[in-house]
């Protein structure tokens, strides 16, 4: 795995499937070739209040790592990540008295995967409860694993098909970890910071996919 960035894409009056599309035609004429589908999901529980302090807690996955289940616990001023194996799911459930899911707020990111030269473009239709949010872009570039080394590389491929929509700055939450080592968990994190985004948004925006 290298470097993902992840960027919003405005559907400027068009629906989810048209906006889609645009896009799909864009990176196909650059040469890219659709690779299946993929799907990144993220459910948020809730801790009951016998836990003391609210803890919440984010489970997401990711259809790149599907053997792994990834968490982002929320405590106070503390954010801890983990990366586990699908037991998880299960511990979760089991747990279920102290932990309660905010059905209403399940996530989902997911549409078709391309691949052209060293990159890995997904098109990602966002829903939030089966309401439609908005649309996603992850690009990943697989040589590099050192954001700042393949930043300026990044930003001109994705404004090279997105246009003006495409970012001029690294993502938020990428931009102290510049010159770390990039991990699938800075990927879950950035579908997280975008996840929250959309959910703030008004509920039933869109269309129902």
């Amino acid at each position: 795995m290298g470097v993902t960035i992840l960027t919003q894409f405005p559907t400027e009056n068009r629906t989810g499937p048209q906006t889609i599309d645009v896009l799909s035609k864009r990176i196909s004429a650059l040469g890219a070739s659709q690779q299946g589908q993929f799907l990144v999901d993220c459910e948020t529980y809730t801790s009951a209040p016998q836990l003391g302090h609210q803890r919440i807690v984010h489970v997401l996955h990711n259809s790149e790592q599907p053997a792994t289940v990834f968490s982002i616990l929320e405590s106070g001023t503390k954010t801890i990540p983990l990366a586990t194996d699908g037991l998880f799911d299960l511990l979760m459930m089991k747990m279920s008295s102290f932990y309660t899911s905010k059905k209403q707020t399940k996530a989902e990111s997911k549409g078709p995967r391309f691949e052209i030269g060293d990159f890995c473009v997904k098109l990602g239709t966002v829903t939030i409860s089966s309401n439609f949010k908005g649309i996603l872009v992850e690009v990943e570039y697989r040589p590099c694993v050192v954001p700042v080394m393949c930043w300026d590389l990044m930003k001109e491929f994705l404004q090279g098909f997105l246009g003006l929509s495409g970012p001029t700055n690294p993502p938020a939450y990428l931009q102290n970890r510049m010159q770390e080592i990039y991990s699938p968990l800075d990927t879950v994190h950035q579908y997280l910071e975008h996840f929250t985004m959309f959910r703030k948004m008004p509920g039933g925006v869109g269309m129902r996919p």
